[in-house]
């Protein structure tokens, strides 16, 4: 199972190492293949005020310090293509934002390093159209089509991150998990899944949903997860309504992986 955890964005060195060394667990255990994530810059924040993060410089200089003290593999965001040659030098998973998941020239650049891909799919998106993204980069890796096994072996991945509906929320139809992994192993991303957009110039969400979501989609069958975790969501720079506590993961995790193995035992 692929697992991939940890805060919204950059807040300090010192937020990032103590929440670094909480999820040791994971990346110990033989089940999991485990990345650890954070952003460098927000740069799709709802309002001119709000935290973005430290930036791409003083970014790659605290992931560099999580791999060497830690020897995790570590995801982040990118939102601009002069943006991936640099991070690319650091990090081992590239992903692409859902608000810009049909951005060609970013697809492509990402794809010219030897990083994995992660693409969100947007909020806005048909899943089966998802595929067209895929195809940007595994095209451009040389590949002519899409399907599971080819996206796999050429470090493609897709996430799920919920469906607009209406204002002010998000569903996910747990449809577009088998959909989308006809040509992409998926990851569902359950703590974005429960944003609730436009809460007065920032974007709230409601936490207590993130089990029930989670747990579905390990029973519609899933090849990983993202959970975005702080030791206080209250104080979190971004995205904290959203998040899991720290010490509250653990028995999720063990709850999906429980599900995952009924689903391919059956």
């Amino acid at each position: 199972m692929i697992l991939i955890a940890g805060p919204c964005v950059i807040e300090s060195r010192e937020s990032i190492m103590r929440i670094a060394e909480a999820l040791k667990e994971y990346d110990e255990d033989e089940s999991i293949e485990f990345f650890f994530k954070a952003s460098f810059d927000k740069a799709n924040r709802t309002s001119l005020e709000s935290y973005r993060g430290p930036g791409l410089e003083e970014g790659m200089r605290i992931f560099e310090e999580v791999k060497e003290s830690f020897g995790y593999k570590v995801l982040t965001d990118v939102h601009e293509s002069h943006q991936v040659p640099l991070v690319a030098k650091t990090v081992d998973v590239l992903q692409i934002p859902a608000f810009l998941c049909r951005q060609t020239d970013l697809l492509v650049a990402a794809a010219k390093t030897e990083c994995i891909v992660n693409i969100k799919k947007g909020q806005f998106m048909v899943p089966s159209d998802m595929e067209y993204s895929v195809l940007k980069v595994l095209k451009s890796r040389g590949f002519e089509s899409a399907d599971y096994e080819t996206s796999k072996s050429a470090g493609v991945w897709l996430t799920e991150r919920g469906s607009t509906f209406g204002y002010g929320n998000l569903v996910v139809d747990m449809r577009s998990l088998p959909i989308m992994r006809r040509f992409a192993p998926v990851i569902f991303d359950a703590t974005h899944s429960v944003q609730m957009p436009g809460q007065g110039g920032k974007t709230g969400g409601d936490s207590s949903f993130v089990p029930y979501l989670a747990r579905a989609a390990a029973a519609a069958g899933v090849d990983g997860f993202f959970f975005e975790t702080h030791f206080d969501p209250s104080q979190a720079l971004s995205d904290g309504a959203n998040m899991i506590r720290l010490e509250n993961l653990s028995k999720l995790i063990e709850q999906i992986k429980r599900i995952g193995e009924i689903v391919e035992d059956g």
